[in-house]
């Protein structure tokens, strides 16, 4: 389809409208397909696998994505943008029930992403998300102690870890038991209720965790 051009004597192309929204379907059936075979697979996985599992052929894909990496990141950005979300709309809990209305629901984003996991610290396009991200979390933190939901002494530290070890229990179990992280979430949230005593150990510091988090993407790219 063509149409004129405001200005001199020259027609443009112009996509059909139908053709926009096929495009739109195939690119959003090459998301859904990569975060299946990453899933089963893992991020080795190769294109042709998830173009053949979309039903598109390998060009299609990378008409969408130019490269394995572009999906990836893509798949961590639509990540994060649902986490920011869901600790959005945690945030209007009453009684300070929305960390642990939180903790549930990033396990569930968690678990149906396990296989794009390994990059979500990494992914330089969705920086801004994680710190909205870590704002909100603090938030949720706050709310729940000033309720008595949590305990006074839970830090932003202890949150980070209980996520970190959901996502291992996800990565490594998410195959053959896929709702194993949610007795692991259960048992960490009785421990951060709130209680008559103080923890004997201080948290973890925040600069020790930020360490941790690139020690180990260091350790990701020696080995990729």
């Amino acid at each position: 389809m063509t149409t004129p051009t405001s200005a001199g004597g020259g027609r443009e192309h112009v996509e059909p409208r139908v053709l926009r929204r096929d495009a739109a379907k195939n690119r959003q059936r090459l998301l859904d397909a990569a975060r299946e075979v990453f899933a089963d697979h893992g991020l080795d996985a190769g294109v042709e696998e998830i173009a053949q599992m979309a039903g598109v052929g390998v060009g299609t894909l990378y008409r969408r994505f130019p490269t394995k990496d572009a999906l990836i990141a893509e798949l961590v950005h639509e990540f994060m943008e649902q986490v920011v979300t869901l600790a959005r709309k945690a945030r209007t809990a009453p009684g300070g029930r929305g960390l642990e209305q939180f903790v549930y629901a990033l396990g569930e984003v968690q678990s149906a992403n396990r296989g794009c996991l390994a990059r979500i610290w990494s992914d330089e396009n969705s920086a801004t998300l994680r710190r909205d991200y870590r704002v909100l979390i603090a938030d949720l933190l706050e709310d729940a102690t000033n309720h008595g939901t949590i305990r006074a002494d839970a830090a932003v530290t202890d949150l980070d870890l209980l996520f970190w070890a959901l996502r291992g229990i996800i990565e490594t179990t998410g195959a053959h038991a896929p709702e194993a992280w949610r007795r692991h979430a259960t048992i960490h949230l009785a421990g951060l209720r709130a209680s008559a005593g103080d923890l004997a150990l201080p948290p973890v510091d925040e600069d020790v965790v930020a360490r941790s988090r690139e020690s180990l993407l260091q350790l990701r790219g020696d080995r990729d």
